[in-house]
């Protein structure tokens, strides 16, 4: 299957500083993709780049073939969702105004009801009528979610979407997200939390300094050599009743042996 975003020998900077150094990535269709890595490792940074947010000093980013930094900002939004990690909303908007904006290319109506459907998606549509500013941070960030989901979009980039959420609704938010993987969207997403990470993705890729330091099923990602590397954390993988667990913790010192602890900025 040809990959809908794909990601080349990329390199970018930030303020003069290295955010991405030489990544590759290459995400299909049906596939729930999780970025990990610790802070300042680029999650973001790769984020922004598939969006065409973030231009590259080398290397090439596409969407369905075509490189993002030729196709115009109404061409990108027909082709891949975007949610950032910093959801702002500036005017105390119903919900379902604010869901709607997801679908730009619908009229009115047609508008109205994507965001009425993605709020019933998230599990938010009784907060249809309400504004905004009167909502909860996890409440306003269940509508931020909605207002992605209602592009219809093929590809869905994600950033932190679990972040500020409780436990149950950041369960609801993966698998809402593996169930639009699994229904034929090419799905992105990066997380801090390494258990969601290998519970849900399909795929796990372990960003370090800008670099793609593993890629593969979670279990051939989060090795313990990884973990130790990377997170600075000892790891093992423990059977469970729905598959396997990673066990994760710090070493008694704070870090192995050998592991080197800081990382450029994202």
């Amino acid at each position: 299957m040809t990959p809908f975003l794909t990601m080349w020998d990329a390199d970018a900077e930030i303020g003069g500083r290295t955010v991405l150094d030489g990544a590759d990535l290459l995400v299909e269709t049906g596939k729930l993709v999780v970025v990990v890595g610790p802070n300042g490792a680029g999650k973001s940074s790769l984020i922004r780049a598939f969006a065409g947010l973030l231009p590259l000093t080398r290397g090439v980013v596409r969407l369905q073939g075509d490189d993002v930094a030729t196709l115009s900002p109404s061409a990108r939004a027909a082709r891949v969702a975007y949610l950032p990690q910093e959801g702002r909303i500036a005017w105390n908007l119903p919900a379902i105004e604010v869901a709607a904006l997801g679908a730009p290319f619908l009229s009115g109506a047609d508008a109205l009801a994507a965001g009425r459907a993605a709020l019933d998606e998230v599990e938010a549509g009784h907060l249809a009528d309400r504004g905004v500013a009167e909502m909860s941070g996890g409440e306003r960030a269940r509508v931020l979610l909605a207002r992605a989901l209602a592009t219809g979009a093929q590809a869905m980039l994600a950033d932190e979407p679990t972040a500020g959420l409780d436990p149950e609704a950041q369960l609801m938010v993966l698998e809402r997200l593996k169930a639009r993987a699994a229904a034929g969207q090419a799905v992105l997403v990066s997380l801090h939390d390494l258990a969601l990470a290998a519970r849900f993705a399909d795929r796990v890729v372990v960003l370090y300094r800008g670099q793609v330091a593993a890629d593969g099923a979670p279990t051939d990602a989060l090795t313990p050599e990884v973990m130790a590397r990377v997170f600075g954390l000892s790891a093992r993988w423990v059977e469970g009743p729905d598959g396997p667990l990673l066990s994760s913790g710090r070493y008694s010192d704070g870090s192995p042996s050998g592991v080197r602890t800081s990382s450029s900025p994202a």
